[in-house]
């Protein structure tokens, strides 16, 4: 009977995930000494020493085991969900059926690096606008704290009956977060807690999606993502041979939007019954636009879906390229008005009064 040490030992690789990068090192590297020659056995072991990551040589050690044992390798992976995903294990399987394994490992390394630069771009992207904003909340959250404070009071002398609506405004600002600092620290806490856990919800997942779904500026981006995504799945599955029904059952569990993968799981449900992937997608025109929807009709008559498909995707990819490169350029100038804004209206608070003490001084003398 195993230990504690060991159960806990097993649940850690079990649940434990990969960077994105460690598995496409893993599809790389493999392919290239199937290729080779060598057998699957020394692959794994000579993958084993060369990867970075403890946790990776462990996974591929014990996979090694598992093969020298005589399972397959998509036996091996299949205990590892959280690290190689039901398509990752679906087209090795397939490959190892068929004999076509260098093949399958070749569009899943291509894959998993189209997935991977298009998730950077996304990150690169958002990086800025976060950095700004974070900022943005620092400098005035010591400004609130520290800087103001010591200012205003000075004005408070006058009676705040006399002074200005914004220097008013900004005293009552001031004053609350003086008294109640550790009150809004904690709230805001909790309020982050709470919209995680909303999130985590099924109704809150749902509904968050369909806000990005909806949400000016960031819709058009988080579509084009998800079909960029999807379009290149299925043309992976379907080019290695994958029944369609399981091409498309495969797909949605790759797919983060919900609404994407209700609508993949649906059309895989439609597929059984007999109805054409351009018919049962056409059912969801919010999710897929006209151009993709008439591309896979072609591609369904003419018996090449997989490379049309493969076709949009580069489109969509080219696309979220272009929007990200100028997102930027859009981004830029609303963070500096914002800022602008901000920072002109604590100025403009404090400079009234001190405008109305000079000229009042001015005046007395």
């Amino acid at each position: 009977m195993p230990t504690l040490a060991e159960r806990w030992d097993r649940f850690y690789l079990q649940t434990a995930t990969l960077p994105l990068d460690q598995k496409v090192f893993f599809t790389e590297n493999l392919r290239v000494m199937i290729k080779a020659g060598l057998s699957m056995s020394e692959a794994l072991n000579t993958l084993a020493a060369q990867a970075e990551s403890k946790l990776m040589r462990r996974i591929i050690g014990d996979i090694r085991t598992d093969v020298e044992s005589g399972k397959l390798l998509s036996q091996g992976m299949k205990k590892y969900p959280k690290i190689f995903e039901d398509i990752f294990v679906s087209m090795i399987q397939i490959g190892e059926v068929s004999g076509t394994l260098e093949q399958v490992l070749m569009e899943l390394t291509t894959q998993m690096k189209k997935d991977y630069n298009l998730r950077s771009k996304v990150k690169g992207a958002m990086t800025y606008p976060i950095v700004i904003l974070v900022a943005m909340l620092g400098i005035t959250a010591g400004l609130v704290t520290f800087v103001l404070p010591k200012l205003l009071g000075i004005f408070k002398e006058f009676g705040a009956a006399n002074l200005p609506l914004p220097t008013r405004i900004l005293m009552w600002v001031t004053d609350f977060a003086q008294a109640h600092g550790l009150l809004i620290v904690i709230a805001f806490i909790v309020f982050v807690v709470a919209f995680i856990w909303f999130l985590s919800t099924k109704i809150g997942k749902s509904l968050f999606d369909l806000v990005v779904l909806r949400a000016p500026i960031i819709a058009p981006i988080a579509k084009k993502v998800n079909l960029a995504r999807f379009c290149r799945t299925i043309s992976g599955l379907l080019h290695t041979d994958i029944p369609v029904v399981q091409a498309f059952d495969v797909t949605s569990q790759v797919l983060s939007n919900v609404h994407y993968k209700k609508a993949v799981q649906d059309t895989a449900e439609r597929i059984k019954k007999g109805e054409t992937i351009a018919k049962s997608l056409g059912n969801y025109g919010l999710l897929f636009p006209p151009l993709v929807i008439q591309m896979i009709y072609v591609g369904e008559r003419s018996g090449n879906v997989d490379e049309l498909m493969a076709q949009i995707a580069d489109f969509y990819e080219q696309q979220v390229d272009q929007v990200l490169d100028s997102l930027s350029s859009i981004i830029e100038p609303v963070l500096i008005l914002f800022l602008g804004g901000m920072v002109g209206g604590i100025a403009l608070s404090v400079m009234m009064p001190l405008y109305a003490l000079t000229q009042s001084v001015a005046e007395g003398n």
